[in-house]
């Protein structure tokens, strides 16, 4: 897989992701952003992209509160 393809369809994911959250489709909307931003904490790595790799990693672990919030509660 090309990187620009990573890139591009992670974008998608994000924003798909973004769309879904505003009509409150939960937690459908989780599930696509975190693996956009999956998407592009691995571009961030592959480009050395520390601004990338912050802001995508730290939404991560906020995306995990929501996954245990879904599964376990």
């Amino acid at each position: 897989m090309s990187l620009t393809l990573l890139k591009w369809g992670s974008t998608f994911l994000v924003l798909t992701g973004i769309l879904v959250a505003q009509f409150n489709v939960y937690p459908l909307y989780i599930f696509i952003h975190s693996i956009g931003a999956l998407g592009w904490m691995i571009s961030g790595y592959l480009m050395n992209d520390k601004a990338v790799m912050t802001n995508f990693g730290l939404q991560l672990p906020i995306f995990g509160i929501g996954y245990m919030n879904y599964f376990l509660i």
